[in-house]
């Protein structure tokens, strides 16, 4: 990363990123419940032959020829990535109608590559361009478009990642969707539903939620004809809620599409939200109030493809070159105030001019700028979300010094100030390393995961309620997530040198129990992060203000430096020792454990000797309120 191009001084000070180098791509592999953090699961097992010998979820794809085993693309490409296996010969197999693989297919050596010939393989060959595009389109395209004249071709893989994007990001609301929003927050604000369903009782369950859904409905009615008479006068003339189906259907999409740009909104309400629509698509329930709550996110390819339009007119707004400047974020960082002025002006006259190019009888002007605004949303969101990681990586890159590593080791011992794990220093740089460049890949693909779940929580399928050790919670199968994942942790481990730790992934077992926790989880990532960047960048702008401050930072740690490092090197050795679970046999170093032992930290940041520097540097606690963290 730029540690021969930049000094130790320009590293810590800055609030630049350094992206010449970002490679990101996507992901691949499975992901599973484990018990602990182990990589394998060597209990005997019944397994149909038709699933996976490694992960026993997936369909067999591939015959191993030299294993004489049956894998699928995920788990054979893990295995086989490196030492003996690397070279073994494979057959892959052709999947009939009954999902079972018949090997009748062609012979292909191991050396070859197996997953770009997938969907995920040709996305992650794109990821550079995907990286490019996601973080400072503006900067980025420009410094591109001149290099070794290969224009044309990557403005095609730009559009062609657009075009992909378009299909899971979601639409930016509109006023009149803001207005039942509100609505809806408030109906879920005075809303038991959890405390009344989720609950061992005697009484039927089934009769308990439509008991609470009708209720809801019965809410939400009263606040629209509270609201706008006008709108509520056609509500009353349906004597039923199933009248109304297509109006509660949208007021709920209206919800959790807000939450997926919004993760820090609606934290009290939103998984009510996401139980009510899950419980109203349960057979049973459906049957009996004879609608469910469920409707698809209404994304941009969604909305675009909703009209009929002309011969594609809108769709070929995607392969408009004016769509990098009208979708770009743009980043104050290292900018003049005039050259942050002509940015914008630039963009918005790009909006304008694609507004006027392909609005048409069925799309507006409004209607285009709406889902210029929408794409131009998500570039902000990943990126915002992204640079606080990056930049902890390039800090990371200084404790490959070796004089740096000799004075600020950030080795980790079992037993010693709760650290779970055993590394060294070379091992724990590594380990933190692959923690944060999998957290940079997940926030990569946020919203694509928020749409995944999205349809592993609402597919009708039964759940368990289950104790999992913080109450009742349900407990449900991720299968989509469990997918993606793993193909975000593949990619993760292709482009580290070595693995270490567990690749196990918490999903629908009593550490994660659904999908809902998991966004949850994952989400939470800027939340840990960003305090510590915003700390580490103030401090030189306090030390500059405050003389005494000076003084007191080289009485006690030497400099400015010696302060930032010593920050860097608790976080880098405790955010990443694999505490903070309940039990001996949770959190490590398996995939969801890196995250809770970062919580930890967190939560044990009031006790650290340099606490009082955070303080300072206007740090109001991990989730943004009573200053203190949580």
């Amino acid at each position: 990363m730029g540690i021969s191009k930049r000094s130790l001084k320009e590293i810590l000070d800055s609030e630049y990123v350094d992206e010449s180098d970002d490679d990101d791509v996507k992901l691949s592999d499975r992901a599973g419940c484990g018990d602990g953090d182990d990589d394998d699961d060597d209990d005997e097992v019944e397994v149909d032959p038709s699933l996976c010998v490694e992960c026993k979820d997936m369909k067999c794809e591939i015959i191993c020829k030299d294993c004489d085993e049956r894998f699928c693309v995920i788990c054979f490409e893990m295995i086989h990535r490196n030492g003996k296996r690397k070279k073994h010969d494979y057959v892959k197999m052709s999947i009939d109608s009954a999902g079972v693989g018949n090997g009748n297919t062609s012979v292909a050596s191991s050396s070859e590559e197996v997953l770009p010939q997938t969907e995920e393989g040709q996305r992650a060959k794109q990821d550079d361009i995907n990286g490019e595009l996601k973080s400072d389109a503006d900067n980025e395209q420009g410094r591109n478009l001149n290099d070794n004249g290969k224009t044309q071709d990557i403005e095609e893989k730009i559009f062609s990642i657009l075009q992909k994007n378009a299909e899971y990001v979601p639409m930016r609301l509109t006023y009149e969707e803001r207005h039942l929003l509100r609505l809806l927050e408030a109906a879920l604000q005075v809303s038991e539903y959890t405390d009344r369903v989720d609950i061992l009782s005697y009484k039927s369950k089934n009769r308990r939620i439509v008991e609470q859904l009708k209720e809801m409905c019965s809410v939400l009615s009263g606040l629209v004809i509270a609201s706008d008479l006008r709108i509520g006068q056609k509500l009353l003339e349906m004597k039923n809620f199933s009248d109304n189906a297509a109006w509660f259907q949208d007021i709920f999409e209206i919800g959790r599409r807000y939450k997926i740009m919004n993760p820090e909104r609606m934290r009290d309400t939103y998984g009510k939200l996401c139980y009510m629509v899950m419980d109203s698509r349960l057979p049973d329930i459906t049957e009996h109030m004879e609608f469910h709550l469920f409707k698809p996110i209404k994304t941009v390819k969604h909305f675009l493809n909703s009209k009929p339009d002309d011969k594609g007119k809108a769709m070929s707004m995607f392969r408009d070159r004016d769509i990098i400047n009208a979708i770009s974020h743009i980043s104050p960082v290292g900018k003049t105030r005039s050259e942050i002025n002509r940015m914008i002006k630039l963009k918005e006259s790009s909006i304008e001019k694609l507004a006027s190019k392909y609005s048409s009888r069925h799309f507006s002007k409004e209607d285009i700028r709406q889902v210029l605004y929408s794409i131009g949303d998500y570039n902000a969101y990943v990126d915002m979300n992204r640079r606080p990681i990056k930049r902890m990586l390039e800090r990371l890159e200084v404790f490959k010094n070796p004089e740096i590593a000799a004075k600020y080791s950030i080795g980790i011992q079992f037993g010693r100030d709760g650290a779970r794990l055993t590394h060294d220093h070379e091992r724990q740089w590594h380990y933190v390393h692959q923690s944060l460049s999998l957290w940079s890949l997940i926030q990569r693909d946020m919203c694509r995961l928020w749409f995944l779940a999205d349809t592993d929580l609402f597919d009708g399928s039964y759940y368990k309620l289950a104790s999992t050790g913080h109450g009742l919670n349900r407990i449900k199968a991720c299968p989509l997530i469990y997918q993606e994942m793993h193909k975000i942790i593949s990619e993760c481990r292709r482009k580290s040198d070595t693995w270490v730790g567990s690749s196990v992934v918490h999903l629908g077992d009593d550490a994660v129990p659904n999908a809902l926790f998991f966004l949850d989880k994952y989400t939470q990532v800027p939340s840990i992060l960003i305090p510590f960047d915003t700390t580490l960048m103030k401090i030189n702008e306090l030390v500059g203000k405050d003389s005494y401050l000076l003084e007191y930072i080289e009485k006690e740690y030497g400099s400015v430096n010696d302060l930032k490092l010593t920050i860097l090197q608790d976080a880098f050795a405790h955010m990443f020792d694999g505490s903070g679970a309940d039990n001996f046999y949770m959190s490590g170093s398996c995939i969801d454990g890196r995250l809770t032992s970062a919580w930890n930290h967190c939560n044990e940041i009031s006790k650290k000797k340099y606490y009082n520097i955070f303080l300072m540097t206007s740090f109001s606690g991990f989730n943004g309120s009573e200053g203190f963290p949580s």
